[in-house]
């Protein structure tokens, strides 16, 4: 019976026999997947685009993903798959022109209105007291705090692919060819001194959205502040971050031009 396997065990079988029931079977069971990371990243395409679309194309990556996953080679299947769903909605974001003029204007209005209601009450304010206060709908709110923190991800994740074709904070696979392993473990080592250069805020916000996978509500509830607050300190940790690997990653061309001459 399918129902006792492992799913290990089933996703060989499939492998081995390419039964459309068992790969019906292996979606189902891997749907967790799909759901836990659409919930996860709901901050980057906010504004745009609903859960229920990002986890229908989830479980097309994830079809895919069983057609193309090769044990010998990969990580586990959960973990592959995991990467590929977090590129399809990266993929999915950069297509979006997320983050015009109007938006910046009203993330700093957000911002200045958040702080002003914190000075004046001692407590911080919720996104709905927030757009009350401003005159906004919650879900334009909303969708303005979506764009920027899009914004702020992508455009440190677009500086990690350009230099080094990998995402260590959006994983993608990496090849196995010694050199390139080698540029891997540097390229990590590089990522890990540029974290430790952030302020201490910085580098909890960090920690907590992408390690401990908190969205910024939830982190503006372990931090205290509000949540205009926290996009604030997560954007500029991402600024700090990106300008920290360009400048490592410029020296390190240049150190290998050098080296050349």
């Amino acid at each position: 019976m399918e129902e006792s396997r492992t799913n290990e065990e089933l996703l060989a079988l499939y492998q081995a026999t390419g039964s459309a029931e068992i790969k019906k079977e292996l979606t189902l069971r891997y749907l967790y997947i799909v759901k836990s990371i659409a919930v996860q990243m709901r901050d980057v395409y906010l504004g745009f685009t609903q859960v229920e679309d990002i986890i229908n194309e989830g479980v097309i990556v994830l079809m895919k993903a069983l057609d193309k996953y090769d044990a010998g080679k990969n990580a586990k299947f959960e973990t592959y798959v995991s990467r590929r769903i977090h590129g399809m909605i990266i993929d999915i974001a950069r297509k979006q022109d997320w983050v015009p003029r109007t938006v910046r204007k009203s993330f700093k209005e957000i911002q200045d209105k958040a702080t002003e209601m914190y000075a004046s009450t001692g407590t911080m304010p919720s996104m709905e007291e927030i757009a009350k206060e401003l005159g906004m709908k919650l879900d334009k709110l909303q969708e303005v705090m979506g764009k920027m923190n899009l914004s702020s991800v992508l455009s440190l994740d677009m500086v990690m692919e350009e230099k080094q074709k990998v995402s260590s904070l959006l994983s993608l696979d990496f090849a196995k060819q010694p050199e390139e392993k080698y540029l891997e473990n540097e390229f990590r080592q590089v990522l890990k001194d540029g974290i430790n250069s952030l302020k201490e805020k910085e580098k909890l916000v960090i920690s907590l959205y992408y390690v401990e996978e908190l969205n910024m509500k939830e982190i503006a509830a372990v931090m205290e502040v509000s949540e205009p607050r926290i996009s604030q300190i997560h954007a500029n940790a991402i600024r700090r971050l990106k300008e920290y690997l360009q400048q490592e990653m410029d020296m390190g061309t240049d150190r290998k031009e050098g080296a050349h001459v």
